[in-house]
């Protein structure tokens, strides 16, 4: 008698975290981190509250940018509208085993 075994039927959906969906959960990622790194050096050379200001500017403007461009679509591309001629160099063709006489 053959063995059944239950199949997960969520394999081809994307990973989601709080809201943000498969590369975007590392768009995220890299506006907290890009925050906490600006935020730092701004504490450190200039002031604390200047600093916390660009931390949680950065970190706020960040995680805003990353859900408008989820809310795009997962695989938005650019749609150019342009038509694109790509010459061809058939003349140039260097054909191997022909001799020239």
């Amino acid at each position: 008698m053959a063995r059944t075994y239950p199949i997960y039927k969520g394999l081809q959906k994307p990973l989601v975290y709080r809201g943000f969906k498969g590369k975007f959960i590392y768009w995220g990622i890299g506006a907290l981190l890009a925050g906490l790194v600006f935020g730092g050096l701004t504490i450190t050379l200039v002031n604390i509250w200047l600093g916390t200001l660009v931390l949680i500017s950065c970190i706020a403007g960040g995680l805003v940018f990353v859900a408008s461009r989820q809310k795009q679509g997962l695989h938005s591309k650019a749609g150019g509208s342009a038509i694109l001629i790509h010459p061809s160099n058939l003349k140039k063709l260097h054909r191997h085993g022909q001799t020239k006489l």
